[in-house]
């Protein structure tokens, strides 16, 4: 049975220090996904993918997102309504591309929205994410066994996430809830 754990940070520092630990821990970077802004919004920002799948930004997280874009496989950059520009590492970043690209995302759903609630994250949940990015938090997901899962909470929660939420029973959904 998938299990998920999701810690969310207060800054990108205390967010790279979870998946560096994580990863000195033992969890398969493949398990692993990181979401948050790209940059703040008073900045003019751009971002873009060059040949080698990596992307580049100008701002305060450029260093932070460059460097953990190389240790992922998949990862996307795009504009999520009302929370501006994300960027989404790992599993979950290839989830919203296969969202985009199945028509996953009806009703008014973000990509973010549709994806994290795809893999099986309750939709309460994915309204509590969604407004932790909107506020400059950052997202560390762990996908594994609920046995690893607990391993990654309290790694998460040592690390410095300002909240750690484990879910369990997780599972492939087609569709996303209608938006009220």
């Amino acid at each position: 049975m998938p299990a998920a754990a999701v810690g969310t940070f207060a800054s990108h520092a205390t967010a790279e220090t979870a998946v560096k630990e994580l990863g000195l821990a033992g969890f398969d970077i493949s398990h692993l996904s990181v979401v948050g802004k790209g940059y703040h919004t008073d900045e003019h920002v751009i971002g873009f993918f060059n040949k080698g799948d990596r992307v580049r930004f100008w701002g305060t997280r450029g260093l932070f997102w460059g460097g953990l874009w190389g240790l992922f496989f998949g990862g996307i950059f795009v504009t999520v309504p009302v929370v501006g520009p994300v960027v989404a590492l790992g599993h979950l970043g290839a989830m919203i591309v296969a969202g985009m690209e199945g028509a996953l995302i009806i009703g008014g759903a973000s990509a973010l929205s549709a994806a994290l609630y795809g893999i099986g994250i309750p939709h309460d949940s994915v309204i509590q994410y969604e407004t932790a990015i909107a506020a400059d938090s950052f997202l560390v997901l762990a996908h594994d066994t609920p046995a690893r899962i607990e391993v990654a909470r309290t790694i998460l929660e040592a690390a410095g996430a300002t909240r750690v939420d484990v879910h369990v029973g997780l599972g492939q959904r087609k569709a996303v809830p209608e938006v009220a």
